[in-house]
């Protein structure tokens, strides 16, 4: 197996971003003989539900039970506790048709516990190095994917609908990544949803200065899936969305 490619995507809540990353995610996992790992670092954690899958264990609830057995008083260097923290992590892992899924879970509570965010961090890391593709399906403060899940990316991939905030804030996304780093990442770019005309995908790419990885158009199926709580894994093949998907798969892997 050659380099772990990363591919994350962030977004504000309410653009489509988790039902590009189910799609994308989809797509990735026809690949004959690879490895998918898709992570959700998304508080709200609807990857997970978009693609039908019932999480039973989160990074969160990992990290809880390790705060609770370093107040006992053991460390988080202690042998017996990495071994644990190993199985644990690949415990919660939720195994899929050609994917595995890891939920980070909801943000860390109030005080410091740096080392066992560094100690987490870094497993995830040593366990993504097993995989051929690693799919994060983040939240709009990148920062959380690095303080969270892992600093550097392959590509970083803003979603945002057409809407103007939802634009301004895949803008902030571009500046604070490019300016601060707070992902290291070879190629960025902008992924828009729910467009309706290529002109207009056009003027928002040139408004935020980003290039356009794909647009996607309205797509009724996405819709009618959510409504009716199916998995879009089951899409059907020739809709707008995943067509799109489809040809974004291959320029990003």
């Amino acid at each position: 197996m050659g380099e772990t490619r990363i591919i994350a995507l962030c977004g504000k809540g309410g653009v489509g971003k988790t039902s590009v990353s189910s799609l994308l995610l989809k797509h990735l996992a026809l690949k004959k003989g690879k490895k998918v790992l898709a992570i959700d670092a998304d508080p709200c954690a609807g990857l997970a539900g978009s693609l039908g899958i019932r999480v039973k264990k989160s990074v969160d609830d990992i990290r809880k039970d390790l705060i609770a057995a370093m107040g006992t008083g053991r460390s988080a260097s202690d042998p017996e506790i990495l071994h644990m923290l190993d199985y644990e992590i690949f415990d919660a892992l939720s195994e899929a048709d050609g994917f595995a899924l890891l939920s980070i879970g909801r943000p860390e509570d109030e005080g410091c516990f740096c080392r066992v965010n560094s100690l987490l961090k870094d497993i995830i890391q040593d366990l993504a190095a097993g995989f051929d593709y690693v799919l994060i399906d983040g939240e709009a403060g990148i920062e959380q994917i690095n303080r969270r899940v892992m600093k550097q990316v392959h590509h970083l991939v803003i979603i945002s609908d057409t809407s103007a905030k939802g634009v301004s804030v895949a803008g902030t996304i571009a500046r604070v990544a490019g300016e601060n780093r707070a992902v290291d990442y070879r190629t960025m770019g902008l992924v828009l949803n729910r467009v309706r005309s290529e002109d207009e995908a056009r003027d928002i790419a040139e408004q935020v200065s980003l290039e356009m990885y794909a647009w996607i158009p309205e797509d009724e199926s996405i819709r009618a899936y959510d409504f009716q709580g199916r998995s879009l894994l089951d899409m059907p093949e020739d809709s707008p969305a995943n067509l799109v998907v489809q040809r974004l798969c291959n320029r990003l892997a």
